[in-house]
């Protein structure tokens, strides 16, 4: 499998054998992405192929849901990867948290953003790169996580204050029994919401000397990964992050990347790239993720992706595709019940 280094996930054993665990055959689910049955014994994909795998999963175990709920609970501590060890040894739960944010950055196409203000924690799921957003179950198993650790860390049953996704995700009560709050969708972001003094609750699996050997090379690893990436990607990650705040120009891009903008401007031109096409480029990816999304209508994915007036992305639209989003939507549609009738 030929993963650029830019753009690959591994997928550890442990997730196929959480899969196993809940009654669900890995070649199933390779099946229904399309994906060769080898990807199961190969360590790198690709981020579509990630999606895929995550949407064949939701697709197989029928509810988005419920699939968030058996894999979170199913998934063997013992099966973590390093990089999540590291966060389950932690000292607490907001160092675990704190270290799964950081770690984060070696794994596309997620980050976490967390941020602690008067008695709540906030940890906003958010895509970097430029990436599309992910599928449901993907956003949703990634935050059930977040509260898992701290249940194993701490051995409590810890709930969570609130939490929102953009999307509707199935089963919002068997969510909210998992969580044990309040669960939103159609919102503006994928967050979840912790009671602020669970964060000093200290970890029981905590282990310093695992922790003095595990943190060297997760440090270096980081340290490695986040030299690869181009000036262009971080330019597209900023741009994904920014699009809703309406018009975006070079200076703010340069301004939180702590350049200047005829640095970022020469920077971008020796990758052989541009501001106006990573924006461009930004646009068109994110505008083909929210349009698959039927719940959302055409003016809401204008807006998502930095457009004030709808017709400017109509416009735009049919420079990218050839065709309006709403025909676009429909072909796409019916690509996807051909698919199901064959």
């Amino acid at each position: 499998m030929n993963a650029s280094s830019a753009d690959s996930i591994k997928i550890t054993p442990g997730f196929w054998s959480s899969l196993r665990g809940i009654g669900i055959d890995p070649l199933d689910v390779m099946r229904r992405a399309r994906l060769p049955l080898t990807v199961i014994n190969e360590p790198l994909v690709t981020n579509a192929q990630y999606y895929s795998i995550w949407q064949a999963f939701s697709e197989q175990v029928g509810d988005t849901a419920m699939g968030i709920v058996k894999l979170a609970t199913a998934y063997e501590t013992a099966q973590y990867p390093p990089a999540a060890l590291a966060t389950f040894h932690a000292r607490d739960y907001r160092d675990a948290l704190n270290r799964m944010a950081r770690y984060k950055q070696m794994c596309p196409p997620e980050n976490l953003r967390i941020r602690e203000e008067g008695e709540q924690c906030s940890i906003e799921l958010e895509w970097k790169n430029g990436a599309q957003p992910g599928p449901p179950v993907l956003v949703g198993i990634t935050l059930a996580y977040l509260i898992e650790l701290g249940r194993r860390g701490t051995g409590l049953h810890l709930k969570a204050h609130s939490v929102e996704f953009t999307h509707p995700m199935g089963d919002i009560q068997a969510l909210e029994g998992y969580f044990g709050c309040r669960v939103r969708t159609r919102t503006d972001c994928n967050r979840l919401v912790l009671n602020r003094d669970d964060l000093s609750r200290p970890f029981a699996s905590y282990n310093a000397e695992l922790l003095d050997i595990l943190t060297p090379t997760l440090e270096r690893t980081l340290d490695e990964r986040q030299s690869q990436l181009t000036m262009s990607a971080k330019v597209k990650w900023i741009l994904s992050r920014c699009l809703t705040r309406g018009r975006i120009d070079m200076q703010t891009v340069a301004f939180e990347l702590g350049l200047s903008d005829r640095t970022l401007q020469r920077r971008l031109t020796v990758e052989g790239s541009s501001f106006k096409q990573l924006l461009a480029q930004t646009r068109h990816e994110q505008a083909l993720a929210y349009l698959a999304d039927p719940s959302l209508e055409i003016k809401e994915v204008a807006f998502l992706v930095g457009y004030e007036d709808q017709n400017s992305f109509y416009r735009a639209f049919r420079s990218w595709e050839g065709e309006t989003p709403s025909n676009w939507r429909v072909a796409q549609e019916n690509g996807r019940v051909s698919l199901v009738t064959e």
